[in-house]
């Protein structure tokens, strides 16, 4: 079993498409592989991706490399991927099957506040992101050690501002970003459309788009938060 770290909050037929989606994507991840899988949503909003084969070992370690996991516990200096919760004025709090604290003076962003880099570097809700645990910064408890963004997180999303530009959408599958902005007459207009989580995704603009213009002309399609990378 392996709960992938990657959120399903949608709801309607939306949630069912995303599943759908989910599970399509699994299937390329692991079909060649000696292994089935069953797929269930746990209350959280994580998947939950049971596995039974004798290649079940191997899926794991797939899954977990393309996703991301969410373990049963957090151990101390260790690297793990939890989603963008919530934010304020002390820092970004994380959801990795528990609330993990990320100060601000540990984000390693450059200068701001949260919100000044969250909008900086178009961080939307629900958004994987990798981190550094340390003991003591579940919930509001940083007495010991802060959790901190990971390096290879921190220089990510430093390239994301050395680009021609991007447009970051949640709530959304790739293939409905995709589709969205076909239909909206953008098709010209971006390079690829990145999947940086089942339902977050970053549209990489070509050389000449500007992102908040397009931001502007395709926010009314996508019921979704979009935030704009603008280098």
């Amino acid at each position: 079993m392996v709960v992938l770290a990657t959120k399903l909050y949608v709801e309607g037929e939306a949630r069912q498409r995303a599943t759908d989606s989910l599970r399509s994507l699994i299937s390329n991840e692991i079909g060649d592989l000696e292994v089935s899988f069953d797929l269930s949503i746990r209350e959280d909003d994580f998947p939950d991706v049971d596995l039974e084969g004798d290649d079940a070992t191997v899926a794991h370690n797939v899954l977990r490399e393309e996703f991301g996991e969410i373990p049963d516990d957090l151990e101390a200096g260790e690297t793990y991927v939890g989603t963008l919760d919530s934010w304020d004025e002390a820092g970004f709090v994380l959801d990795a099957g528990q609330p993990v604290r990320i100060p601000a003076a540990e984000l390693g962003l450059g200068p701001g506040s949260p919100e000044q880099i969250r909008e900086r570097y178009g961080l939307v809700q629900h958004l994987p992101l990798r981190f550094v645990y340390a003991d003591g910064s579940d919930g509001d408890d940083e007495s010991e050690a802060p959790s901190r963004l990971a390096d290879e997180e921190r220089d990510r999303l430093y390239d994301w501002t050395r680009g021609d530009g991007r447009l970051n959408v949640n709530s959304a599958t790739r293939a409905e970003v995709r589709a969205t902005l076909n239909r909206a007459g953008h098709a010209q207009d971006y390079v690829t459309v990145e999947r940086l989580g089942l339902l977050e995704q970053s549209v990489i603009c070509t050389e000449d788009t500007d992102p908040p213009g397009l931001l502007a002309s395709v926010g009314e399609y996508l019921p979704a938060e979009l935030r704009c990378v603008v280098p």
